[in-house]
């Protein structure tokens, strides 16, 4: 069981559009630019990700995506869902017939490190994110709630790379 490229590229593109939205709307081809990822599979991802009410874009001269809520209210669970990204480690897809049409011998321990993983996912937000960018001297942007990330507001640090 691991993350896939689908996954790790939504968080990393959603990390870039948060850094750089205060600006006005961001550009697929200028996130596909700075991360290295394929323009038509950004595309792919930012329509998922719109549909989820993640990002809203912008037509015209000009546009691009911007966040459609602050960063302290999306979470990596909420991205990785969106993309509709599996996180599972049963080999069962939680459906108790993992052996021979009945429940292994480890089918909690991998139920129980999905609820955990889910959580941890769910515990970290992309303002976290954004915050632990600034700290590594990444790009410096507001936040879209413009207001500058502060571990007051709750964001907490955490061991995470993007």
């Amino acid at each position: 069981m691991r993350l896939t490229t689908k996954g790790r590229f939504a968080v990393t593109a959603m990390i870039d559009l948060a850094l750089r939205c205060a600006e006005g709307p961001v550009t697929l081809a200028g996130i596909a630019d700075r991360q290295k990822i394929s323009l038509s599979y950004l595309e792919q991802l930012f329509g998922k990700l719109r549909r989820f009410e993640l990002v809203t874009s912008v037509r015209g001269p000009g546009g691009g995506y911007a966040l459609a809520r602050e960063t302290a209210t999306i979470t990596v669970a909420d991205i990785i869902a969106a993309v509709d990204e599996p996180l599972d480690a049963t080999s069962c897809g939680g459906k108790e017939n993992c052996k021979d049409e009945h429940r292994c011998m480890t089918h909690d321990l991998w139920t129980n490190l999905n609820r955990r993983m889910y959580e941890y996912l769910h515990s970290v937000t992309l303002a976290n994110l954004v915050e632990q960018q600034h700290a590594k001297g990444g790009p410096v942007a507001v936040l879209h709630d413009e207001r500058p990330a502060t571990a007051s507001r709750g964001a907490a640090k955490l061991p995470l790379t993007a």
